[in-house]
């Protein structure tokens, strides 16, 4: 199916997919609702959703790839949920949809394990070198005889953040012999066996070898890890971030790896996505980076898409969204 035109199913109402590929299963929920999908093309502005949302007057937005702003919302009068394929909500004007009586929901869990699982593949990457000495012998060179790696037991990993992501990394850490803490901004704690939980972000940081970013982002966590953050952290410690780009300072990031602080990073996330060309991180020797994939499997995408249709297609036959998967403003 080709991007940015509609599949032909009898319609009852529109839904926009904010990118150009869903799921069959997830298909198969929207057309037996009688939804017609109108894709769009990967990475849409919030100018090209709300001009779509006005043209074909949408019902829904299944947000994947692309903004949902004041302007969408407002461009259909017909708008009644936007459901958010993934977990993270932070591309959804959540204040103006309260305002506006749109639900707004989100697909709890589905991509957990697939992250936790991208994350710790992250950490082990950093803590063996993976990158460095594959540039070594790329460039021809072999090991330097002063060279070593990491070990993984005895490894002091701080989680910030404590929900259901970083939760699933504690058992994967753990099978590896790594010591693991955890501090949740604004947020409930699930005590785990064997899990430290830090008083502050600072006592955090102060014994944490790797750091893995889970909270979410809003306007409290926005560059939570700034350059005094990374300061607090011990010298050759490594940062790992699969949640979102803006909770870390990307500027200050790279100062600290610049300046031999830190000993690496492994990025899932950007600030601006995808990372502007001339962005020191994206080539920087001593960074990991991946296109914000972590949670992207093909179980994965199933289930994104799957609890994402379910929301749209409960709440406009007029059947009840789980309470759990609701976003409140």
């Amino acid at each position: 199916m080709s991007l940015a035109e509609s599949d032909a199913a009898p319609a009852r109402f529109n839904v926009i997919m904010t990118s150009g590929f869903l799921a069959q299963p997830a298909v198969d929920i929207l057309h037996a609702a009688g939804c017609a999908i109108h894709y769009m093309r990967p990475y849409p502005s919030a100018e090209e959703v709300a001009a779509l949302t006005a043209s074909v007057q949408a019902d829904a937005i299944l947000t994947r790839q692309g903004p949902v702003s004041i302007a969408a919302m407002d461009a259909s009068p017909k708008l009644r949920v936007v459901a958010r394929h993934g977990v993270g909500v932070d591309d959804v004007d959540i204040a103006a949809a309260t305002a506006r009586g749109i639900l707004v929901t989100r697909s709890t869990g589905s991509n957990t394990r697939a992250v936790a699982e991208h994350t710790l593949a992250m950490i082990l990457a950093l803590a063996k070198g993976f990158r460095p000495l594959g540039v070594d012998i790329a460039e021809g060179r072999w090991r330097d005889p002063t060279a070593s790696v990491r070990d993984l037991e005895g490894l002091r990993l701080g989680l910030v953040g404590f929900g259901g992501i970083a939760q699933a990394v504690v058992p994967m850490a753990q099978a590896f012999g790594m010591i693991v803490a955890a501090f949740a901004p604004s947020q409930r704690v699930t005590i785990l066996p064997g899990v430290t939980l830090a008083p502050s972000l600072d006592a955090l940081l102060e014994n944490a070898d790797a750091l893995s970013v889970h909270c979410p982002l809003t306007s409290a966590t926005h560059h939570l890890i700034d350059a005094a953050a990374l300061a607090r952290l011990p010298k050759g410690a490594m940062v790992i971030n699969t949640a979102r780009g803006g909770i870390v300072d990307e500027a200050a990031l790279a100062a600290a790896l610049d300046s031999g602080h830190l000993a690496g990073a492994a990025l899932d996330v950007f600030e601006g996505e995808p990372p502007a060309l001339d962005n020191p991180l994206r080539r920087h020797s001593k960074v990991i980076a991946t296109p914000h994939i972590s949670g992207v499997t093909e179980a994965s995408l199933v289930s994104m898409g799957v609890m994402a249709a379910e929301c749209i297609a409960w709440a406009l036959c007029g059947q009840p969204v789980p309470q759990e998967r609701i976003v409140r403003g």
